[in-house]
């Protein structure tokens, strides 16, 4: 566990959220659209964006399931070569989701990727819904990513509908939180309008969410991608419908200035609880 007590960061920092729709089951256009994706989130000075759960191949978890070996990565998978270029050619991190497996079995995954294109960690969602649970293995441990001074917790879809996993990161020294995730058009919006306020009041500190447009896997999917305040307001958000990208300047100042007015965390903090789980903690600089 990393120190908790550890300064706020001092420099401002922009991350973006990037939406679109995935082609099932075709890698390579989807690892074309994240490079395409990233080049935006860059021009508009980013120096991270993240991608919807399980991107890279869409949602799909029947295609997944019936071939993993075409439809998931491993550790150094040469066909992320194109997302490496792009990090080191536009000094950007990604961080896109994707089946992933290993000796374990299959997972779902955020793969990150540095700002000089180095793979830095694979993040496995660690709530998985009882469909997911026929395939795929649960991970054991956060991931905290360090940039700028700034520490960002990941999350993927499910993992934010429990407060406990944004409390975690949050008691291991998160100031923001990053979900990649499919949230659908039927309930998605409305959870996702509930949950991720409040794991941004509750914790004091930004969050993220990136989340598909169109259909994947089945699901008609709702889109309207965001970033919350530390007070729980939206930043920004995207449309309900359409491809694009959209970004926030988490600022130092206004993270010290909610957690100094709303001491919930601090207070937390206070009464000694150390239910905060494993994080594995990398440098993205």
């Amino acid at each position: 566990m990393i120190n908790k007590q550890t300064a706020l960061p001092q420099t401002p920092l922009r991350i973006a959220a990037a939406q679109a729709q995935p082609v099932s089951g075709d890698i390579m256009a989807n690892i074309a659209r994240t490079v395409e994706l990233a080049g935006v989130a860059a021009d508009r000075g980013a120096k991270l964006v993240v991608f919807p759960e399980k991107f890279l191949s869409g949602y799909e978890p029947g295609l997944i399931a019936g071939d993993p070996a075409k439809y998931a990565f491993e550790d150094h998978d040469a066909r992320l070569e194109p997302i490496r270029e792009v990090c080191r050619h536009r000094e950007i991190a990604v961080i896109v989701g994707a089946a992933t497996r290993d000796a374990d079995g299959l997972h779902i995954s955020s793969l990150v990727f540095g700002r000089s294109g180095e793979r830095i960690e694979r993040y496995h969602k660690q709530h998985l819904y009882s469909s997911e649970a026929a395939i795929y293995r649960p991970g054991t441990q956060g991931c905290m990513l360090e940039i700028g001074g700034w520490r960002l917790a990941l999350g993927v879809c499910y993992d934010s509908g429990f407060p406990e996993h944004a409390r975690s990161a949050a008691m291991n020294g998160a100031h923001a939180y990053l979900v990649s995730a499919l949230f659908s058009l039927k309930t998605g919006y409305h959870q996702s309008r509930i949950w991720f306020p409040a794991r941004a009041f509750d914790n004091t500190m930004y969050v993220l969410l990136s989340n598909h447009v169109g259909t994947t896997g089945g699901w008609e999917t709702c889109g309207a991608s965001a970033i919350w305040g530390p007070y729980g307001d939206v930043v920004e958000e995207a449309s309900r419908e359409r491809a694009e990208v959209i970004t926030a300047l988490l600022d130092p100042a206004v993270l010290a200035d909610v957690r100094e007015r709303e001491t919930v965390l601090a207070d937390f903090k206070a009464h000694g609880d150390e239910t905060a789980g494993r994080y594995v903690v990398r440098r993205l600089d």
